[in-house]
């Protein structure tokens, strides 16, 4: 049974992350985007943080809540916090194809190794494979999966996608260049934690907490938030940590290839979305960029640097 518990912690990851999208959809449907999304990570940083404090894990320095604070903020103030306003103006399927690009922002990003990666025929290929899909789904196949240019509130939650994309990979970078002691589960919760507080505040300045009438959120946004706060925070973060400890990076890692096919199906069989020929086709092709871009590192062994702090 004991060796069965990396596999199923893998395919933990790859379902519930790529759920995640569907469950945000649901939770934004009566509960607005920024509240819902720091209600999710205020309280699972709670929880996660009571977690490591009782295994009798101690608080870590100053320096760590500062650098954790930065983190959280990049990676889910703007990189989720973006994603979770977005899904109100376009279909979770779409925008977990747009973030599937994600890995193609870390190469762009990484001023460091620009040299090495910008001499790489391979990464070059994947990068403008990679665009080329993004840019086919929003014109060629934009109307196969319900987006048009034309409409505004859809091309500005296609820029707020992007900016969270470029945030997530800022902050993955920020993370992996300022490390700090404490382990993965002390920083998670702070970063979970900080990002909650800030989330909260901007949802009370722009007038959420006094318009919102609590009684009309649908069971299916608490189901959404609950959901949230459960399998995607809690035990795919958990699950994603344990299985790390136990099988090579980049094994784990192509879970990042599974997470858009998962979001793509669930929101046409549970939420109705559009199910075409042009997401498949903008989907293959971005995700073919991204593993030409990434194919030097899996081949050594090492995981693409956003996975290992998706919560």
């Amino acid at each position: 049974m004991k060796s069965r518990l990396p596999l199923a912690a893998y395919l933990a990851v790859c379902i519930l992350w790529g759920s995640t999208y569907l469950a945000i959809a649901l939770a934004v449907r009566t509960l607005p985007p920024f509240l819902m999304i720091g209600l999710r990570f205020t309280i699972a940083g709670t929880i996660l943080l009571i977690w490591c404090l009782a295994r009798g894990e101690r608080l870590p320095p100053w320096k760590t809540f500062l650098h954790s604070a930065i983190t959280g903020f990049l990676l889910l103030c703007v990189g989720n916090g973006g994603l979770s306003w977005s899904e109100v103006r376009i279909a979770s399927g779409l925008a977990a194809i747009i973030l599937a690009a994600l890995p193609l922002w870390m190469v762009i990003l990484d001023k460091p190794h620009w040299h090495e990666n910008f001499s790489n025929a391979r990464v070059i290929s994947g990068l403008l494979l990679g665009f080329a899909g993004v840019v086919y789904l929003v014109t060629a196949g934009g109307s196969s999966v319900h987006f048009s240019l034309h409409n505004t509130s859809q091309v500005s939650a296609l820029v707020v996608l992007f900016v969270g994309s470029l945030s997530w990979a800022w902050g993955s970078l920020y993370s992996k260049r300022h490390s700090v002691p404490g382990s993965t589960f002390i920083k998670g919760s702070l970063q979970m934690l900080s990002a909650g507080v800030v989330l909260l505040l901007f949802s009370l300045c722009i007038g959420n907490w006094s318009h919102i009438s609590w009684a009309s959120v649908s069971r299916q946004s608490w189901g959404g938030l609950i959901y949230l706060i459960i399998f995607g925070s809690l035990v795919g973060y958990v699950s994603f940590i344990y299985v790390l400890d136990v099988w090579p990076a980049a094994r784990v890692g192509t879970y990042a290839y599974v997470n858009p096919v998962v979001a793509v199906f669930l929101g046409w069989a549970i939420a109705g979305e559009p199910l075409s020929i042009g997401q498949f086709i903008g989907l293959s092709v971005i995700l073919a960029g991204v593993m030409l871009v990434n194919s030097k590192a899996l081949s050594k062994g090492r995981i693409p640097n956003l996975a290992a702090r998706k919560t």
